[in-house]
């Protein structure tokens, strides 16, 4: 019997070796993403796009929405991302911001509606946010103080020290809601409601979610957050109810898009195909107060909270472009105004 060939054996097999590296290097991809999503969501997300793109690498870099709108603005000239997921709307529109994405039909955009949805497919906008108020219940009966359901309510010197809120530079939640206050009620009026709440703010947070956090422990009475952090808490057990302001409740969408000249420009396609997908939806629906992609199950959480199953019955109705074109001046204005 004629014995093997043992190099040519085993060349065969460094070459099947090296065939299988080279096929596997070829498939596997990395991408950078910018985002401005909330840590835990994101990796629950990026947990479920792992299992249907297992050759797919997602690097994130997560910033509050005013820092990223910063930092996208200052690497224009050489930008690092290749996509920017769940941004605010209302930030997006920043011709600044809005000029660093190129157009891309993700599949599946048919199915959003067409005002969540840029018309030269810039952007589009999967889920949102709502304002909210984060109410520690037993802090409250323990100072005595009312349940608020208003921000008209916070402006009562009872609540003294006791609110915490974003600040609007660096917080898209903080944002949306001095823009709602500004659209529904008009400058002159809003600026005085603003004014009127400043001496019961305790401090002002870089963060969206940090006044609800800070409120459930028992830090503060009242956070203005977030209702998917207010949620939450209610189901972490915390002693936090959910008060949708009765007064200008705001809302933000957010939009995600492909960075102009990504260097990698496939996968980025990839992963924005991949957040308009039913395994994506599916998540959301543990997370998002705002889906728009149509027959996602309501959140277990909104039940549990109470949130309304119809939000446009509770929500102000936002002109995202016009908080969009006056973002720095009312900006400029609140810096002049709060100064703190």
């Amino acid at each position: 019997m004629k014995r093997p060939n043992v190099k040519r054996t085993m060349s065969f097999a460094c070459k099947a070796l090296l065939g299988s590296l080279i096929s596997t290097s070829l498939l596997a991809g990395e991408i950078t993403v910018y985002s401005a999503l909330e840590e835990d969501e994101i990796n629950a997300y990026l947990t479920a796009a792992a299992a249907d793109m297992p050759d797919l690498k997602v690097n994130v870099l997560r910033l509050s929405t005013g820092d990223l709108g910063a930092r996208l603005i200052a690497e224009a000239s050489n930008p690092q991302a290749d996509v920017l997921w769940g941004f605010a709307v209302t930030n997006i529109l920043n011709p600044q911001i809005s000029q660093l994405l190129e157009p891309y039909a993700a599949a599946g955009i048919e199915q959003l509606p067409t005002e969540f949805r840029d018309a030269e497919n810039n952007w589009f906008a999967a889920t949102g946010y709502m304002g909210a108020f984060c109410v520690n219940t037993a802090r409250l009966e323990a100072r005595g103080l009312p349940m608020p359901t208003s921000w008209q309510d916070l402006t009562n010197p009872v609540y003294k020290g006791e609110i915490v809120m974003p600040d609007p530079s660096s917080s898209g939640t903080g944002y949306l809601q001095i823009a709602a206050i500004l659209q529904g009620m008009g400058d002159e009026a809003g600026w005085q409601l603003i004014k009127d709440l400043d001496p019961n703010m305790a401090q002002y947070t870089t963060s969206g979610s940090r006044p609800c956090r800070m409120a459930q422990v028992g830090e503060y009475a009242i956070g203005a957050s977030l209702s998917f952090v207010a949620m939450q808490a209610i189901e972490q057990g915390y002693p936090v109810e959910m008060v949708i302001p009765a007064d200008w409740a705001g809302f933000e969408l957010e939009a995600s898009g492909l960075i102009k000249g990504s260097r990698n420009a496939v996968d980025a396609k990839r992963f924005l195909d991949w957040t308009l997908s039913s395994s994506a939806a599916e998540v959301y629906s543990e997370y998002k107060a705002i889906i728009t992609l149509p027959d996602v199950p309501r959140s277990p959480l909104a039940e549990q909270a109470g949130l309304p199953e119809d939000l446009t019955a509770v929500l102000f109705p936002m002109d995202f472009a016009k908080s969009g074109s006056e973002r720095e001046h009312i900006l400029n204005t609140w810096k002049s105004t709060v100064g703190r």
